[in-house]
């Protein structure tokens, strides 16, 4: 099941990113999504596949959404996964030993 879908970026919240099908664009996703989610910007398309590797979401997921209810929404990262990703000196430093 190979699906052509369109991400659009919030500009209102980093890190939030709404996929669609290409050819239905934003007309499936509900007005109060919308309202919460701003202004969208599209950010590209790309062409998703089972098979395929994405590298904050599950695949079979974003793709079960999309047939389901019309879009998949990305929310950001939790704020403890950002410390995760942060190289050990800048922990040690921010350390008050």
């Amino acid at each position: 099941m190979k699906r052509i879908c369109s991400i659009y970026r919030s500009l209102k919240k980093d890190g939030m990113y709404l996929y669609v099908l290409k050819s239905d664009a934003l007309e499936r996703v509900p007005e109060p999504l919308m309202a919460a989610f701003g202004k969208p910007h599209h950010a590209f398309d790309m062409v998703l596949t089972p098979e395929r590797k994405l590298s904050r979401e599950d695949i079979a997921v974003v793709l079960e959404n999309l047939d389901t209810q019309g879009y998949h929404l990305q929310m950001p990262p939790a704020e403890d996964e950002y410390i995760e990703h942060l190289p050990e000196e800048l922990l040690r430093r921010n350390d008050p030993m």
